[in-house]
């Protein structure tokens, strides 16, 4: 069986094309790919539930165009706002936690 030596693992390639942890072009990359997944979970969520965006903004009092923006990454959130989207609007609860 050949195997293609030119398969490399997901860190590797996120490690080659950003740099290493603790870097400043790395931290950008993770930072801005923590607020995508925050967009895609609340858009699965949302649609899990069969909301519109335009329902779940009102739900919560924003505009949909404030969903959609958060919901492809194009808006920063406030904590009080993910918040609201996640209780009000989505009847869940936010746990977060750090890895120090």
């Amino acid at each position: 069986m050949k195997t293609n030596k030119n398969i490399t693992s997901w860190d590797n390639h996120i490690e080659k094309k950003y740099g290493k942890k603790g870097t400043k072009t790395r931290n950008e990359f993770d930072e801005g790919f923590e607020a995508f997944k925050i967009g895609v979970l609340i858009q699965e969520a949302r649609k899990k539930q069969h909301l519109t965006q335009k329902e779940l903004a009102e739900k919560v009092g924003t505009t949909k165009s404030y969903i959609s923006r958060i919901e492809n990454n194009a808006s920063d959130i406030r904590l009080s706002t993910l918040i609201r989207i996640i209780r009000d609007g989505l009847g869940g609860n936010l746990n977060l936690s750090f890895d120090l």
